[in-house]
């Protein structure tokens, strides 16, 4: 049978045991009790009775409860008498037990020494490790650097470990540019020793003050066919900053990580970009070491922004018809009254659409996708919504009804092909050729509409398109080649449909450029068995040694072994049948199983299918604008910027296949807002 609680009793002395944080002594007649605080269960709280049995239930209780139990752990283990417990908690006898854990009746005492207390390993308390811990806590999940001056921080921190000492702002700092150079010497060693070339990205990022930062990220696929992304750069550009600024930029980066040597391809995130950009870096690069197919493949523009650019175009030219959906949507939903007569006439001509009429949000340009697609399903309802309604004023004409029954046609397409790119989770090269394609195909039919407004908005559209695909199209090419699923008969399937009578034409220059990037892979290794390339990388030098005057006598030993009936890699794979489609076909396993198969072949398939055709985040696929720095971080210096931003991005990869009850397992994007 239950005791009711009482009164607390006055106590002779200070209850020190840490367990009287969780039990509440009370008297009853001539009886002590303790009562448990949590489960209300009492216990004998006689000072004869000690507290084991006390600690006992605790465990029991606390564990039910999802408690953490080391702290009473820890203390069963002490046996010294001296040892100091994790708070002293005054017990006032007016105390409510609601008041038991408030900060202000805590006290603690600030003489402790480190080798005062016990872990739960029984280990000596580590604050320098702790506080690494606590820097590297705050890099993964993207907390500001401030919170360790946060007064709810440091009462938790001193209830948890009073002998943690908390530390300034600047010394979290100094903590996390430790982290940051011990990560960025294990990246820098990760790079420099892969056999493969690297690929790199370079995207735009600004700050809600205008401030514009550049983000350098390499590409590459390693030598267990995985493929990974390393956050190099994060650099805060100059506000007077120039094209060849740019160019000086991203060289002293390539530079600073020794890879200037190893490079593939280089994607930037705009079409609109100066070309004379890209030149410049192709200069200094191919100083110390020729580009393969002779650059071809080298200048990258990301496919997402493309489809962005497009996007973009078509909601401008669209803004007044999507401004008067927009005023339809909000006149219905106005008030109870409208929405129900419209309801009623959406009955009536038959409709029976579950969709609210929900507004779009103008930065996401999916949303305004869904909200011109709900607008054609009440298309009927909407066109007799203005006999009935004298005050509804956004009604659209037929011919605009029309113009955004095409345009919602144009925009699924793109937030289908967005999509796909933004979805996989192993976004290869290889991916991007048929939904491009698709792509260029549909804007050729978009652009013979008789409607002046729509052929004109196709046309547009087309200009900014083909500009993307005389840069892009050989890349594309190549990448699907290596997809054994496809080889050449997907790009003699797209390019009959694209170019008609000229498709031969076309397909024969992606046949001649796939041909003339594996020669040079193959005089490579050539070079490689007789010792003159060096290594970790995939095509030879061009320094002012000696033995390159004898380069061309390699190509001359290539071409002459070429005539000795030995097919290459690359015809024997172009000859055997196609693989099977199948939904689960993994690209990077086929090629690690026929590397034997295809030595050649397999080296420059490595280098291709890790070329990143789009640098748009999933999070940021359907954003309108561009990628923005949060508050938080653009308040630092450049460095400590930096610093967090990329080590960010290697903790996270590094935490991918920790046990998924880790805390870290929930790290977030550090940059995520967009405007």
């Amino acid at each position: 049978m239950e005791i009711p609680i009482e009164s607390a009793i006055k106590k002779p002395k200070r209850l020190t045991s840490i367990v009287w944080n969780h039990f509440e002594r009370v008297r009853k007649a001539d009886i002590c009790y303790a009562v448990c605080v949590h489960c209300n269960k009492k216990l004998s709280g006689s000072s004869n009775s000690g507290t084991t049995h006390l600690r006992n239930h605790l465990m029991r209780c606390l564990k039910r409860s999802n408690f953490d139990v080391s702290q009473l752990l820890a203390a069963k283990r002490r046996k010294k008498d001296n040892t100091v417990g994790l708070a002293n908690i005054n017990c006032d006898e007016a105390q409510r037990k609601d008041e038991y854990m408030k900060p202000s009746l805590i006290k603690f005492d600030q003489d402790l020494k480190k080798d005062d207390i016990v872990t739960i390993a029984s280990g000596k308390f580590d604050n320098d490790r702790s506080h690494l811990d606590l820097a590297r806590m705050i890099i993964l999940h993207g907390y500001p650097l401030t919170m360790v001056d946060h007064v709810g921080f440091k009462v938790f921190v001193k209830n948890l470990q009073p002998l943690f000492e908390v530390v300034p702002n600047n010394d979290v700092e100094h903590f996390c540019m430790e982290i940051y150079r011990k990560e960025k010497r294990q990246v820098y060693q990760a790079i420099n020793s892969l056999q493969g070339r690297i690929n790199l990205s370079v995207e735009m990022w600004s700050s809600p003050e205008n401030v514009e930062y550049l983000c350098l990220t390499a590409h590459y696929i390693d030598e267990d066919w995985k493929l990974q992304k390393k956050v190099l750069n994060f650099v805060t550009l100059d506000p007077t900053h120039t094209e060849d600024s740019l160019s000086e930029v991203i060289g002293k980066c390539l530079m600073d990580w020794d890879i200037h040597s190893k490079l593939f391809a280089f994607t930037l995130d705009d079409c609109s970009t100066d070309d004379d950009i890209v030149l410049r870096i192709k200069d200094r690069i191919s100083q110390s070491r020729p580009l393969a197919g002779h650059g071809q493949l080298f200048d990258i523009r990301s496919a997402a922004h493309l489809l962005n650019s497009i996007v973009q175009d078509v909601l401008e030219a669209l803004r007044e018809v999507i401004q008067k959906i927009r005023g339809s949507f909000k006149h219905v939903r106005s008030s109870q009254v409208v929405q129900g007569k419209f309801n009623e006439i959406a009955q009536q001509v038959g409709i029976n659409s579950e969709r609210r009429l929900t507004l779009d949000f103008p930065v996401r340009w999916n949303s305004t996708y869904i909200m011109l697609e709900t607008a054609l399903e009440y298309r009927g309802a909407f066109s007799l919504l203005q006999e009935h309604d004298p005050s509804y004023a956004s009604s659209l004409t037929d011919t605009e009804w029309e113009w955004t029954s095409f345009v919602t046609g144009y925009l699924k397409l793109l937030v289908e092909i967005t999509n796909v790119f933004s979805g996989n989770k192993s976004p290869t090269a290889s991916i991007y050729f048929p939904e491009i394609c698709h792509v260029h195909i549909q804007l050729i039919e978009w652009c013979k509409s008789p409607d002046d407004f729509l052929s004109c908005m196709a046309l547009k559209m087309k200009a900014k398109f083909d500009k993307y695909w005389s840069k892009c199209s050989l890349a594309l090419a190549v990448a699907a080649i290596l997809d054994p699923r496809f080889k050449m008969k997907l790009v003699e399937y797209y390019y009959s449909q694209i170019y008609g009578s000229t498709a031969l034409d076309r397909i024969k220059e992606v046949s001649d450029g796939i041909k003339e990037l594996f020669d040079a892979y193959s005089i490579c290794s050539t070079m490689v068995d007789q010792g003159s390339a060096l290594p970790g990388s995939s095509l030879p030098s061009t320094s002012s040694d000696t033995r390159d005057r004898l380069k061309g006598f390699d190509k001359f030993l290539y071409e002459t072994s070429q005539s000795q009936n030995v097919i290459s890699d690359l015809d024997k794979y172009l000859e055997e049948p196609v693989f099977p489609r199948n939904c689960d076909f993994n690209i990077l396993n086929w090629w690690k199983v026929h590397t034997p198969r295809y030595p050649i072949l397999s080296m420059m398939a490595r280098d291709v299918l890790g070329t990143p055709m789009s640098t748009v985040a999933p999070e940021s696929a359907f954003s309108i604008g561009g990628r923005v720095l949060d508050q938080c971080r653009s308040s630092l210096n450049p460095d400590i910027r930096q610093a967090l931003v990329c080590t960010q991005d290697w903790l996270q990869v590094e935490l991918k296949d920790v046990n998924p009850f880790s805390s870290h397992s929930a790290a977030r994007p550090l940059l995520i807002e967009s405007s």
